[in-house]
């Protein structure tokens, strides 16, 4: 199911491949010089909560002079804060395998690369890795495969329930995202009967002579199949999916301006964006391969954060622990909304009581952050970030137009936050230590006596407690 993208035929014009690099070239080379009057009325369209187009995104990205940037970062740090409020939301990512028959000369688990150490879990192996997760208080996983004949859409599937069923203590997986080869819709349609929540495919750059360059051989090697995965995915019933481009092979500023296009095309087609995107930056991996031209900055990452908080004000912006601990912390005030934390990219690391030193032959790229989740929850609630497990939407069937019915109106955060606090006060309980209780239990007060509805703050304390005496899983 996962390797013919030739016996693929187009049915519906929404798969057609839709990037077209001299539209976007075109709104780059147009855009030029913006007045600082174009820029503040784009950012007030945005903190209106409307999505830009792509001129308007442009006009963003040419904004050079630091006044401009200025202006764009406390923009999104105002449009943050209006949609999502101060919670950040936590995940783990599991890899399952790095068996790959792609040859992508950026990644660390690319066929060619001989110094790989090729491995797949067994299920006992699972179990042992999400207990060890469990342990320290993750509810949210995102498993990642390679793409091989071995990681087919059943076994995709297979991990996802086996994933789900482990218990351990309070312990329990809540939400399984997935992060995998593209599938037909058939494929699609099995992963999506085992109760997944996003899947993500990134295109890794949207730009197709830069895409030819660096993906030599596999089924990755088909641009189109690719870029038109998840509507595939779409087509099979998945509406929520991720979408994301590894910045560093191609300009940064086309990416942007490509994933914006994305993020149009699913709402054109599908009336519902992407749930999230991603913006991995290229770190070290094993044998990398690639022209350091178009590495990105500190300072550019920043900038591309806050110009796709504005461009795409629903969207979830995801940073993993690629990126040092102190350009998440700032970044995070611009626009991101999802971290990993505690993160361990070796095959089998979790349940490993050994700290060693990462082994890239081990590892698809190297991570920046080493913080335990602990530490990473103990630093959010310094800060006055609300960390959050919620999986209720979800649960809830608020997803696809679904979720945009509520968040589109600005009440997601109705929810958003009432399920951060629950979930919090169940980290709280079962794993936190003495210190990052009662940062805690502060935090969460402080919370509900912000909010302005007698009635929600009255039934939060009361699942909060029932909470304390032992009961799990409350939701909105």
């Amino acid at each position: 199911m996962i390797f013919s993208p030739e016996k693929y035929k187009i049915k519906d014009e929404r798969m057609v491949p839709f990037i077209d690099k001299e539209e976007i070239e075109d709104f780059l080379d147009i855009t030029i010089n913006p007045t600082k009057e174009e820029v503040i009325a784009i950012i007030d369209k945005s903190l209106n909560k409307q999505r830009l187009t792509l001129r308007e995104t442009a006009t963003l990205i040419n904004a050079n002079s630091p006044e401009l940037i200025d202006l764009i970062k406390d923009g999104a740090r105002r449009l943050k804060e209006k949609i999502y409020g101060n919670r950040i939301v936590l995940f783990a990512p599991l890899y399952i395998g790095n068996k790959c028959k792609n040859n992508c000369l950026y990644c660390g688990f690319r066929s060619s690369n001989k110094d790989a150490d090729r491995r797949t879990l067994n299920d006992a192996e699972i179990v042992q890795e999400i207990e060890a997760l469990e342990d320290n208080g993750q509810k949210r996983l995102i498993l990642v495969y390679g793409e091989h004949d071995s990681y087919d859409p059943d076994y995709i599937a297979h991990t996802v329930r086996l994933s789900y069923g482990v218990k351990k203590g309070n312990g329990e997986i809540r939400r399984v995202n997935i992060n995998a080869a593209p599938l037909d819709i058939e494929g699609f349609r099995t992963v999506k009967r085992a109760g997944i929540g996003t899947y993500q495919i990134f295109q890794e750059t949207y730009h197709s002579p830069t895409y030819a360059k660096y993906h030599l051989g596999g089924p990755k090697k088909d641009y189109d199949w690719r870029l038109t995965s998840l509507d595939r995915a779409q087509e099979a019933g998945i509406d929520d999916v991720g979408i994301g481009a590894l910045f560093g092979l191609y300009d940064w500023k086309f990416e942007v301006m490509a994933l914006v296009r994305h993020a149009n095309h699913f709402e054109a087609c599908y009336n519902v964006g992407p749930h999230t995107i991603s913006f991995p930056r290229i770190k070290s991996s094993s044998g990398l391969d690639i022209d350091e031209k178009y590495f990105v900055k500190d300072e550019e990452f920043v900038r591309i954060i806050a110009i796709l908080r504005l461009a795409v004000p629903y969207t979830g912006l995801i940073l993993t622990a690629r990126e040092p601990a102190h350009i998440r912390d700032e970044v995070m005030r611009f626009g991101v909304s999802q971290i990993d934390g505690g993160t361990k990219l070796e095959i089998g690391a979790y349940a490993e009581t050994k700290n060693e030193e990462q082994n890239l032959n081990r590892e698809q790229f190297v991570i920046n952050d080493n913080r335990s989740l602990s530490e990473i929850i103990e630093e959010l609630l310094d800060k006055e970030y609300l960390p959050s497990f919620c999986t209720a939407c979800y649960r809830l069937g608020r997803t696809g137009e679904h979720f945009m019915e509520f968040s589109v109106p600005g009440f997601i955060k109705r929810f958003c936050t009432p399920n951060a606090i629950l979930t919090l006060s169940e980290y709280i309980m079962d794993y936190a230590n003495e210190e990052v209780k009662l940062k805690g239990w502060n935090l969460i007060e402080k919370e509900i006596s912000k909010m302005n509805d007698a009635n929600l703050e009255k039934s939060i304390r009361e699942k909060v407690e029932k909470i304390k005496q032992g009961e799990r899983d409350l939701y909105y």
